[in-house]
């Protein structure tokens, strides 16, 4: 299980982009993934791994991100999907929809998009609600 605890300096990041880097095209994980730079294309580990990603305040992703624990703290341009869980911290700003089992989301945290509540072991997407027509009555003389 993912804690807080487990969130900070305690983590073991495997990789790190630094703020230097700027890589196009899609990154696969595991381990720790730890983005200071930024990346156009999606990021993807396995669920089920532990795998953890975290985009520092300096960071930007421009795809979609699925991984079993993410923490946000910059700027993200796509979906993201959190396997077991994920945290919005002070400065992070999604822009698209947020599919989470477990979420912290702190004072100051955008999110432009829908927040999808996924049930334990289920990684589709919820069907979205059928739309309600309301029409109003019409009198005719």
């Amino acid at each position: 299980m993912f804690s807080s605890k487990d969130k900070g300096s305690n983590t073991h990041y495997d990789t790190l982009i630094s703020v230097k880097t700027e890589i196009t095209g899609d990154v696969k994980f595991t381990g720790g993934l730890h983005i200071d730079g930024v990346i156009k294309g999606n990021l993807v580990a396995e669920a089920g791994s532990g795998a953890v990603v975290r985009v520092s305040d300096k960071g930007r992703v421009e795809g979609q991100i699925s991984a079993p624990n993410i923490i946000i703290n910059g700027k993200v341009i796509g979906d993201v999907h959190a396997s077991e869980y994920i945290e919005l911290a002070k400065k992070a700003q999604v822009t698209g929809d947020v599919y989470y089992q477990m979420m912290e989301m702190v004072m100051g945290a955008e999110v432009n998009g829908k927040l999808h509540h996924q049930a334990k072991g289920d990684g589709r997407k919820k069907p979205e609600p059928a739309p309600v027509v309301v029409t109003p009555d019409v009198k005719v003389d």
